[in-house]
């Protein structure tokens, strides 16, 4: 007789008998007890500006000369947009998501072990064709090759207004991480700074109060205490941390600017005749004038300008991104597009150079295909949320996905409605992991590298596979190198504006040898000359 199988609640803890009680903060992400927060400062005020980017506070000009020299940055400092997703526990990447093949490119298929060890049977494997559709099985309208089944493609499409998927690309990564740890160094966020994006109000979001704003740590090379995320997991919190106070209130904004600048004419001509008697004397009374700067400029930003994502009809409402009863629902769905919500605002309006989406529960083996299926789903509209704003905002985004290690399938078929008759994940398995980043360019497509299609290819899958579908560890350095997986991606970063000749000078001592091993590991043509002012 058939044991009948008590059905879960998805997002409930998971209690794995091959793992430890749950400890840290990290095990309770990734197993689903806690879920990720996310952190960001203010969201943009798109309700003010027709381009947010190409806007500025319009202080008297004598201070607004001095806003560079109190850290009050132009919006986005003209680089691309940066948000990375975390997901936390090991998540399937490779094969039954975005498709990875062996040396010739996504399209150099494995064997059908191989594919059977990513989760899909032998009749759903790429390279035929779905019976009821139609369609092949690899499917490149986002420009990468996922499965045409892949719960994060099913996502992103869902989020996407038909027709913006032509202007999106990517590129995967195969490589190894460790199993179900948070000391993964997988971070990219502080090596974009790095490379130059910044916000006007802060340069970094994070979604875990860690050095690393994640549950992944970052490479500690690029490590800048000044960086550390400010932490807001909620809507309510974007609004209170960008706060004119009681002043805007009471008089016009441009009256309560005025005000603050008053003040700080004022507070700099009292600085002038005083002695702190401090050693640091200057810096102090740089601090003090700043303060006032700063508040003044914020109230010329912010005063009576709603900058709750939730009032964004982009986002929000009959024509938003993401319903009323989606964006306001009490359960894990409606957190989660709250999160990102947030943290989109933020880094596409340009006042974050980079946020990160940490996003808990995916160390989903163990049970069911149904609830892996689930989650990536989720997964994959919270990612294609992110592309639809940007290609409503017309500004161009970088997005990486990543996770600690990853797991595989011993071929047992889950065929309930959620599961698709796909394979159960039944245990952790590094050798089977990757990482994938997708590109928005408002009015083309991002360029892949390549004069022919075998060239394309290799540079669209920086790696391989063996047929069997395993990592192949002297593929890149990035293959079994976590840090170097980082560089990889940063190199992409620069690339995209046309700067991967000054990567070295960015980043010294990078490990990802000379220009022309460089070169092999870069997917795209620039979108950019040095800045998004500038598209080529």
């Amino acid at each position: 007789m058939s044991r009948k199988r008590k059905v879960r609640n998805y997002d409930d803890p998971l209690r794995h008998p091959d793992h430890p009680r749950p400890v840290t903060r990290r095990d309770f992400l990734s197993q689903g007890f806690i879920t990720g927060s996310a952190y960001t400062v203010g969201g943009g005020i798109l309700g003010l500006f027709a381009n947010p980017r190409e806007a500025l506070a319009a202080l008297s000009p004598d201070l607004d000369n001095l806003r560079q020299g109190c850290g009050i940055a132009a919006n986005g400092a003209g680089k691309i947009p940066f948000i990375c997703f975390d997901l936390a526990g090991g998540a399937n990447i490779a094969g039954s998501n975005v498709l990875i093949g062996q040396e010739g490119g996504q399209q150099d298929f494995l064997a059908t072990m191989g594919y059977s060890r990513q989760g899909l049977p032998g009749d759903m494997v790429p390279g035929l064709t779905d019976p009821v559709s139609g369609l092949p099985y690899a499917n490149f309208d986002l420009g990468l090759g996922f499965h045409l089944d892949s719960a994060f493609r099913r996502g992103i499409m869902q989020q996407l207004t038909p027709g913006n998927e032509a202007f999106i690309n990517g590129a995967v990564i195969p490589a190894r991480s460790d199993n179900d740890t948070g000391n993964n160094p997988h971070n990219p966020m502080y090596g974009i700074a790095r490379a130059g994006a910044d916000g006007s109000i802060l340069t970094l979001a994070g979604s875990e109060n860690t050095d690393s704003g994640g549950n992944s740590m970052l490479p500690m090379s690029l490590y800048d205490p000044e960086l550390r995320p400010t932490k807001v997991d909620r809507p309510s919190d974007v609004v209170n941390l960008v706060d004119t106070g009681d002043l805007v209130g009471i008089l016009s904004k441009d009256d309560a600017t005025a005000v603050m600048e008053s003040i700080y004419r004022l507070t700099d001509a009292k600085m002038g005749r005083v002695d702190t008697q401090v050693t640091s004397d200057a810096v102090i009374k740089d601090l003090v004038k700043c303060g006032y700067l700063k508040a003044a400029d914020i109230a010329d930003r912010f005063g009576g300008v709603p900058i709750d994502p939730g009032d964004d009809p982009v986002i929000v409402g009959p024509t938003g991104i993401f319903t009323d009863a989606e964006f306001n629902d009490n359960g894990r769905d409606g957190s989660e597009f709250r999160k990102t919500a947030s943290i989109m605002k933020l880094v596409l309006n340009g006042y974050a150079g980079a946020g990160c989406v940490e996003m808990g529960g995916y160390d989903y083996h163990g049970g069911r295909r149904a609830e892996g299926e689930v989650k990536d789903f989720r997964a994959g509209r919270c990612m294609g949320a992110v592309l639809e704003y940007a290609a409503r905002l017309q500004t161009p985004v970088m997005i990486y996905v990543f996770s600690d290690g990853s797991l595989s399938s011993n071929g047992a078929i889950d065929n309930t409605a959620d599961g698709r008759g796909k394979g159960e994940w039944v245990s952790d398995n590094s050798s089977t992991a990757g990482s994938f980043f997708l590109v928005y360019n408002p009015g083309r497509r991002p360029t892949i590298i390549g004069a022919t299609p075998e060239e394309i290819a290799v540079h669209q899958q920086i790696g391989y596979m063996s047929a069997d579908g395993a990592v192949q560890r002297a593929a890149t350095p990035a293959a079994n190198n976590v840090p170097l997986l980082v560089n990889t991606v940063l190199l992409n970063y620069m690339a995209l504006h046309g700067e991967q000749g000054q990567f070295g000078t960015v980043f010294p001592n990078h490990g990802l040898g000379n220009a022309a091993l460089q070169d092999s590991l870069t997917a795209f043509t620039p979108i950019c000359n040095g800045t998004i002012a500038n598209p080529v």
